[in-house]
Formats: C-alpha cells, structure tokens, sequence
C-alpha cells in the first residue's frame, strides 16, 4: 500500500468537510494562544515593573490553569460534533473495504494535522499578541513598560505539552468509538434522533428543584461570609439544573406545543416542532451549554469591569483618609503622637486638609439573631455568624460627624457595613438596647471595613455606658478583653511622591518608640489594590472572550448539524409543495423557538445570581450597588446584540445548506 495515501487521504478529509473543521481549527488556534498569552504573562520578568507584581502574576498562573481545563472540556465536547458528522464517513469505508486498523492512521494523521495547526498557529499567534497584551496590562494598571520582545520558553513548553496531550486523548478517544461499533452501528451514529425521545417529567422537575434551590440560595444569603461559602454550591446546582431542564424539559415544552392545535397546526409551526422534537435528545446539552457558558461569560464581565471601575470607590472605603492610625494606647500617649505628627507636618510644610479622631471600643461577638454574646477562641461559631461590635461615644459622633443627635438612656445609633440589621433593637452581653435610628454614614474605620465579618458601628449615649461595656467584657475574658483604640485619620494637601515620602518618615519617627498600633497610607496601599483588582479584570475580560468564542462555535455547530440533518427532508417537502417561502418561515419558527432561549435562561441565572455576587463584592470593598447594576445590566445588553449577530449569520449558513 503506498505509504502516502493516509496522509493524503487525511489531508483530503480535512478539505473537503472544511465547513466543519476550519471553524474547529481556528478554535484550536485561539484557544492555545490564549492559554500561551496567560502564561507567559505570568511568567513575564516586566511585571517587576508594575504595582502589585505578585498578585498579578498569581492571578495569572491561575488563570492558567483555568484555561487549560476549559480546552480540555471544549476541544473534547467540540470534537464530539466533527465525529458525529464522520461517523457515517467512516462507515461507509469500512463497508467498502477499508480496514479499521487503516481508519485509525487516517484518524492518527488527521489528529496530527490538527495538533500541529492548533499548537503551532497557537504559538504564533501567542507570541505575536503576547507583546500586546502586556502593553494592554500595563495600561490598566498605568506603569510605564521598557522596549524589547519577550518570548516564555516556559510558556511555549507548557502549551505544547498541554494541548498534545489533548489533542492524544481525542484522537485516542475517537478511535476507541470506532473499534468498538460495528459499520451498521457507525451508520446509526451518524443519523442519531431518529426516534421521538419520551417526556421525561420527573428528570424535568427535578432540574426546575435544582434551578429553584440554586435561586432560593443567591436570593436568601444575607451575610457575605455564607456567601462566599455557599456560592459554589449554588452554582452546581444552578448548572445541574440548566442541563436537566434543557435536556427534559425542553422535550416536554415542545410536547406541550404539540398539544396546542392552534399553535401547532401552521405550517411553519408544525414543521418546526416536529424537527425539533425528534433531534432535541441530542441538541438539549448544547443549549444548556450555550445557556452555562453565556452566564459565565455575563458574570465575569459585569463582577470584573465593577471592581476595576469602583476601583476608588473600594479604596476609599477601606481607607477612608489618606493617613490613618489605629492607635492602641492611653489617651495621653496618644496625644502625643498626634502632636508629633503635627510636628512632622509643619517640617515638610504639609496642610492638613481634613481629619478625624475619636475613641473606640471594638469588641468580637457571635451574633444570634438580635443577641450578641462575646467570642471566645475555644468556642464553636459557624463563621457566618462572627460579627464585629465597634462603639464610640454621642458626642465623639456629633463631632465627627457634624451633626446634634440626642439619645435616651438605651438608645443607640447603629450603622451595618455588610448585611442589612433588621431588628429594631439588640441585645449586647445582656444588656438591651434600642435602635433609635439607623445611620448610612459612619465616621471610617478602614480596619472595620477590611474584616470580611459583619460589622457594626453602635453609637452609646455617653462615656459611661462605653466603659459599663468595656468592664462586663472585661469580666468575661479577663486578660483576652479588648481595649479602648484611638483613631486619627488626616487628609493633606500632599502630592503622591509627598505621601509616600512622609509615610516613610512617620513609619521611622513612630516603630523606633514601640509604638503601639498600626499606621496606614492610602497611596502606599493603592498598588496593591490596582494589581488585584487590574488583573482580575484583565483575566475576566480574557475568560470572558474565550468562553464568548466556546458559545459562538457551539452555536455554529448546533446550526450546521442541524441543516445536514434537515437538507433531506425539506428537499421532500419541497417536492411535494412546500414553497421557498414557506421554508424560510419554517426555519426562522424553529430557530427562534429555542435558539433564544439560552439567552434567556441566561438572563435569569445572572438576575439570580446579583444579590449573591454583589455580597461577594463587598468582601472586595465594593459597595457601589449601583455601578454593579450597571455593568451587569450593560454586558447583558452588549451580550444580546453579539447574540443576535449569530443568530442572523448562523440561520443563514442553515438556510444555504437546507434550500
């Protein structure tokens, strides 16, 4: 046997189902240089140039691996639509004398072609947008970056060895599809759905419970903590239910259309559903698909470009001055560094444009309900309910705050940094009290706001109801109790080089002294912040792309399988008086009877998800509820457009192969 003919006949095969494959090819291609482009950024030595190095880099390795294991699942469950459409192929050569032995070489140098045009077009392309992509980095996180190209020899061995070792497991997977099935079997394959699917109600419920307990868990979660906890819980059985309710219960919706006689019997309608009915056993995984990658895509994009837009917000928020000091120490000692600090000032001619300080009692508890008891390290609290108790005086307050509020004896003033305080009054190591008003400002305390706990800031009428607090926690945990804190915040009239140079100066001037407490610069700490909040953007935007891409292409292949499958029996109905007209409405019945409703489950799953998601945010200090509704309500928008535009280019690649 001439030792070209597989190659050939492999390169011939490639060609000729081009409408499939080059659309899997290029996914290849993208795919490898997106894994690429996240690794080698992680790996890039200019990162050392830029503010929040570390967790940039980190974010990035993770992102990695993330890549890699969605290429793993996407390149697998794409393959599955080529093989589908080969089988009767492959069958149709065994039948006509081909051994499967010489099917599997042909297989083998179909997989190698594809290896080498999804690594090496990967790579090129990788490398070649590598240099862009870093540049579009150091833009989001505003560093200046040096000339030159840099290539990951690191990087280019991981996606080689990657993406081959996928690109081997498909191939072998196919070829062990084809030992096993017989050529009558291959055939069968190739013309899966055949056979009305039956109704499944119970498998139908069951995913409607699960979507429902996945809605009831985002919608009912009030403290962030448990949010955290329960997230991913609620995302598997959100998932779990997409597919269960697309694969069975879209079956019984299109059973229920039948039943409708006004509905069904329309021309364009009867054809539709009928079409529909037979295959959707097989398309139901793909329209869950769409629907999960959809949400993935929606979540990222809204959660990563709030946090980068809130980004001020968010520092501001856990460090309200551009100086703070936390200052555990009497009242006299902390005098007299607010007096040295002013000293400081006057050397480097710095004003002080606003400031703060008063003194505060903050105290850990485990909340039940409206009653707070002290926390103690042998006790067993489920986290959720750790909250944190910080108290100050009324007429501390008043100062602050500008403001004249009175209060009766068991009066309180209370503000809630995460979860809303429903009850109107609570009860704090057994003594109750009031809620005479509920504040939506509170006098900042940074510390309070990076405490991924709850946090309450309760306002007592005077020095005496403060120290009754401080000593009945002084009773219960002896040397462990807390002790009064004094906090002095200051905004000046400094530029960014000034700040950092008088942090400094004020770091040297006070640890010398023991000084007892901690000191915090808000420019010193935006880098950080810029880093995490910048690559998670930047990650998400990339995710978000490739699973926009996943979605495309799964799209794509549920049009242009479904048209191979129809050509036939529209070229019937054709002939027996089916108009061209006719046939147009008929596909546009059908593909609009299902083609949107991913989108629109996706919707949901995102709407459901929002109270979840924005409580997760205030772990990250975004507490702008409002710019989250915007950016989710915007991606959506943007998400449906980019829909459409598919929907238009795919129904017409349908119509071309069915007419």
């Amino acid at each position: 046997m001439n030792k070209w003919l597989f190659p050939r006949l492999a390169a011939s095969n490639i060609r000729k189902n081009g409408q499939t494959y080059l659309p899997y090819l290029l996914t290849c291609v993208v795919t490898a240089a997106v894994f690429y482009i996240v690794k080698s950024l992680s790996l890039n030595p200019g990162l050392e140039q830029m503010v929040g190095q570390d967790v940039i880099a980190y974010v990035m390795y993770l992102g990695s691996w993330v890549v890699a294991f969605f290429a793993c699942i996407f390149l697998f469950y794409t393959n599955s639509f080529l093989v589908r459409r080969r089988m009767k192929e492959l069958a149709l050569f065994n039948i006509l004398g081909m051994e499967k032995r010489h099917l599997a070489k042909t297989l083998a140098f179909e997989a190698l072609y594809t290896a080498l045009t999804g690594i090496g077009g990967g790579l090129l392309l990788g490398v070649a947008l590598d240099k862009a992509m870093f540049l579009l980095i150091a833009k989001v996180m505003g560093a200046n970056v040096s000339l030159g190209f840099f290539v990951s020899p690191r990087a280019v061995g991981a996606t080689v060895v990657l993406f081959a070792v996928i690109f081997s497991a498909i191939f072998l997977n196919t070829v062990r599809q084809l030992h096993v099935a017989s050529p009558m079997e291959l055939m069968r394959k190739g013309q899966a759905g055949e056979q009305e699917p039956k109704a499944r109600w119970f498998l139908a419920l069951a995913g409607i419970l699960c979507v429902g307990s996945g809605y009831y868990l985002a919608l009912s979660i009030e403290n962030p903590v448990s949010a955290l906890s329960m997230f991913f819980v609620a995302v598997l059985l959100v998932i779990a239910g997409t597919y269960l309710t697309f694969a069975a219960g879209s079956i019984a919706f299109l059973k229920l259309l039948r039943k409708n006689k006004r509905y069904y019997y329309r021309t364009r309608h009867f054809i539709s559903v009928s079409g529909m009915l037979y295959r959707m056993k097989q398309n139901a995984v793909g329209l869950a698909n769409i629907c999960v990658l959809s949400t993935m895509v929606l979540v990222m994009i809204s959660s990563t470009s709030s946090l980068m837009f809130g980004m001020e917000d968010s520092i501001r928020s856990r460090y309200p001055n551009d100086f703070s000091l936390y200052i555990q120490e009497d009242k006299e000692r902390s005098q007299e560094i607010i007096r040295q600090i002013g000293e400081l000032l006057e050397r480097r001619k710095l004003q002080v444009t606003d400031s703060m300080e008063y003194t505060y009692l903050r105290i850990p508890c485990v909340q039940q309900e409206d009653s707070f008891q002290m926390f103690q390290a042998d006790s067993a609290s489920a986290p959720d309910s750790f909250a944190t108790l910080t108290f100050l005086t009324l007429a501390d307050y008043n100062t602050v705050m500008g403001t004249d509020e009175t209060m009766q004896e068991d009066e309180i003033l209370l503000y809630a940094n995460r979860s809303a305080y429903d009850n109107p009054s609570l009860n704090v190591l057994g003594r109750d009290f009031s809620i005479k008003k509920t504040l939506k400002l509170f006098p900042g305390n940074g510390i309070i706001a990076a405490n991924a706990s709850n946090g309450y800031f309760l306002v007592v009428r005077d020095k005496q109801q403060l120290e009754q607090l401080y000593q009945r926690q002084k009773e219960i945990l002896a040397g462990q109790a807390a002790e009064y804190q004094y906090y002095y915040g200051f905004d000046t009239d400094a530029g960014k080089e000034e700040q950092e140079a008088f942090y400094r100066e004020l770091q040297e001037q006070l640890y010398p002294e023991e000084f007892q407490g901690t000191v915090e610069s808000r420019q010193e700490a935006r880098p950080g912040f810029v880093g995490l909040y910048g690559s998670f953007f930047f990650l998400g935007a990339f995710l978000g792309v490739l699973f926009l891409m996943a979605a495309v292409l799964i799209i794509y292949y549920k049009q242009i399988s479904e048209g191979f499958d129809d050509k036939e029996r529209y070229a019937i109905m054709q002939k027996v008086g089916l108009s061209r007209q006719e046939v147009r409405a008929s596909i546009r019945s059908q593909v609009l009877t299902v083609f949107f409703l991913p989108l629109a489950a996706a919707g949901l799953h995102v709407a459901a998800a929002f109270p979840m998601i924005s409580k997760l945010l205030k772990l990250l200090n975004l507490l702008n509820t409002r710019l989250f509704v915007f950016c989710t309500v915007g991606s959506y928008l943007a998400f449906a457009v980019m829909y459409v535009l598919v929907y238009l280019l795919t129904a017409r690649t349908y119509y071309r192969l069915v007419r």
